[in-house]
């Protein structure tokens, strides 16, 4: 079996990041599928999906080593081309991902105990995205 499910999220602008293990997990319960891989995708080239503890010095953490690799306030020729200011977005998103696969085993997802799906925004403004999980399993 097949099954995709989609929920959006709002988002507030680069640095946001969302717990949504909740969600992907009430999409799996819903599926009633016990065993195969859930995969996770946020659509759209500026937003990525992964896992993290979920906590507010982890997400600092993560904010500022992405500041450290494609900082904000520097010159990207995506501004030239586009006129505006989020290329850093691109980058970050790019680095990170937009997607996720996670086994589901019995019925649930398999995370470790400290470990969340994370939604990271990256767009220089506040945005509302839609995340598509996709269910593949028996």
């Amino acid at each position: 079996m097949v099954e995709t499910q989609r929920f959006e999220i709002s988002m507030k602008g680069q640095g946001d990041a969302r717990d949504i293990t909740e969600k992907v997990a009430a999409a799996v319960s819903a599926s009633r599928a016990r065993a195969g891989t859930v995969t996770v995708f946020v659509v759209g080239s500026t937003a990525a999906v992964t896992t993290i503890e979920f906590e507010p010095g982890a997400v600092v953490d993560l904010n500022r080593m992405f500041e450290r690799l494609a900082p904000r306030h520097e010159q990207y020729q995506h501004h030239f081309r586009w006129g505006d200011d989020n290329g850093s977005s691109h980058v970050r998103a790019a680095l990170l991902g937009p997607s996720i696969t996670v086994p589901l085993v019995d019925g649930g997802l398999t995370l470790g105990t400290w470990q969340q799906l994370t939604l990271v925004e990256f767009d220089t403004r506040p945005r509302r995205r839609e995340i598509v999980v996709q269910i593949v399993g028996e």
